[in-house]
């Protein structure tokens, strides 16, 4: 495999297919800035940042975990880590001098504002700032406070409290300007955009040295297919935010591996033929961002989804395929009458997404099929649409349950309606006995008050870590209650009224 590193592009072999990108960086690069906190991508500690070339041949760089990203999905890429930014202060480019080197303005920022107390989460919070630094100088922007809470989002702090650290954030562009050399790294990624697909085996040193596994990296869709008929075993790899976990936390052995991310089709957003076509390799901050801008209403659900490095690197076709009960994306999707593209060999079919679920953790694909693509109807948008999210941290959570809702009105009258709800049974769905209850009926208070009652019959909860039965259901009724206020003809409260956003005292300034 090959990928750029500390300025040239750099060659690995001999590496196990499941080897983390941070055990690689402290193990065998020796750049031990990059840390190890929880090994599943929630503090944030080892977050490093990707640059790869878009369909323009643009840079972009997104922010990852390192903890749980395979080495193989390296390919072909750009790594950043703390250690390039002292590269990139100031007398490193020579237009400062004195004998002290100064810092790169992320560092000098976080040293000004005391935003580093023990500072083992520091390296990661600076790269995290420096993916927001370059984004924002590069579209010549300055983030407000509580945007950079949000691109803050995946990295924990015990010690500060977080203000210093947003102080330093604001602080950052203030000083001299330091930026990356975008050139440099574009024609780094345009020579190994030449190298062939990546084929790469290892053997297994954690389970069977004896056995090797392979990686494969198809390009096209063709290739894709063809691979998932000829290895159907293989397991199919998108952004590492799931199946990291199973390596890290659970052991597991997962075999041969046929990576998503370098098929260009599959990670296309675009309307086609009156539908949003998500390709199911598209990351979840750009399918998220697609969603939103055509239905603001789904913003608070979008900044909440996980956090930034997560969204990132995961994939929204992941999320949709994965099938747990408590996934943000379903009950979203069932609510603006998502279908799902399915796909084996040269043979596509569609399914309603409401019947890809067959029960718990079990779905509706085919031996040699895979999720091609989610395809949202452009109608849906048309009717009002509202998301919520509910856990226990604001941040980088799994759902207690979560609610896709979308109404539609002729006057005061419900003319349709769909209410799905996650966390609330073995799968996502949507509430048919409330939904009747609604349907053809005013929109109003006893309206409401009839399809809480109906809600009871649609779903029966369990209790678990995260929430009661008893306190699932009450959420789900007051969650009706509020679509109710925030849609009522004549009178519906403001948007600020109710977003959970109004609600981050850490973001204030």
């Amino acid at each position: 495999m090959h990928f750029y590193h500390r300025g040239a592009i750099v060659s690995v072999q001999g590496q196990q297919t499941t080897r983390s990108v941070l055990d690689w960086l402290r193990e065998n690069a020796r750049s031990t800035g990059t840390k190890e906190g929880c090994n599943e991508g929630d503090c944030g500690a080892c977050t490093v940042v990707l640059g790869e070339l878009d369909a323009q041949g643009e840079l972009q760089l997104s922010s990852v975990n390192a903890c749980i990203q395979f080495l193989p999905t390296l390919d072909g890429k750009a790594l950043f880590t703390v250690e390039d930014l002292q590269a990139m202060a100031p007398a490193a480019q020579g237009c400062c001098g004195g004998a002290a080197q100064p810092l790169h303005p992320v560092q000098q920022a976080l040293v000004e504002c005391h935003g580093s107390q023990c500072g083992f989460c520091t390296p990661g919070f600076a790269m995290s700032l420096w993916n927001s630094y370059e984004q924002h100088q590069q579209t010549g922007t300055v983030p407000t406070r509580q945007q950079l809470a949000d691109e803050l989002s995946g990295n924990l702090c015990r010690c500060t409290g977080y203000r210093p650290i947003l102080d330093a954030g604001q602080r950052m562009f203030d000083l001299p300007t330091a930026r990356l050399d975008r050139t440099a790294v574009t024609q780094a990624l345009q020579e190994l955009a030449r190298q062939p697909a990546l084929h790469y085996s290892a053997p297994n040193a954690t389970h069977d040295a004896r056995r090797s596994d392979h990686f494969h990296s198809p390009r096209t869709l063709q290739e894709l297919a063809a691979l998932r008929l000829a290895l159907p075993q293989a397991r199919l790899l998108a952004g590492c935010t799931d199946i990291g976990l199973w390596v890290n936390k659970q052991l597991r052995d997962v075999g041969n591996l046929i990576y998503l991310g370098e098929v260009a089709e599959l990670c296309a957003i675009e309307e086609r033929e009156g539908t949003l076509w998500i390709g199911a390799g598209a990351s979840l901050e750009q399918a998220w961002r697609a969603l939103a801008a055509r239905a603001p209403t789904l913003t608070d659900v979008w900044l909440r989804f996980a956090s930034l490095p997560i969204r990132h690197a995961g994939t929204m076709g992941g999320n949709v395929a994965n099938g747990s009960p408590i996934g943000d994306s379903p009950p979203i999707l069932m609510a603006l009458d998502a279908a799902i593209e399915l796909r084996r060999g040269d043979t596509v079919r569609r399914l309603p997404l409401t019947e890809f679920y067959l029960d718990y953790m079990k779905n509706a694909l085919q031996e040699g099929e895979f999720v091609q693509a989610i395809v949202v109807p452009l109608a849906a948008f048309a009717r009002q649409l509202r998301g919520y999210k509910v856990s226990k941290r604001f941040d980088c959570d799994i759902s207690a349950l979560c609610a896709g809702m979308a109404i539609d009105l002729d006057g005061d009258t419900v003319r349709s309606v769909r209410l799905a709800y996650g966390g609330m049974a073995a799968t996502v769905k949507r509430a048919a006995r409330a939904e009747a209850t609604l349907l053809g009926r005013p929109w109003n208070q006893d309206s409401v008050r009839a399809a809480q009652q109906a809600l009871a019959q649609d779903f029966q909860p369990l209790t678990d870590m995260r929430a009661s039965s008893a306190y699932r259901l009450q959420v789900a009724q007051n969650l009706l209650q509020r679509l109710w206020l925030e849609t009522r003809p004549g009178d519906p409260l403001d948007a600020g009224a109710t977003s959970v956003f109004s609600v981050m005292p850490h973001a204030a300034a």
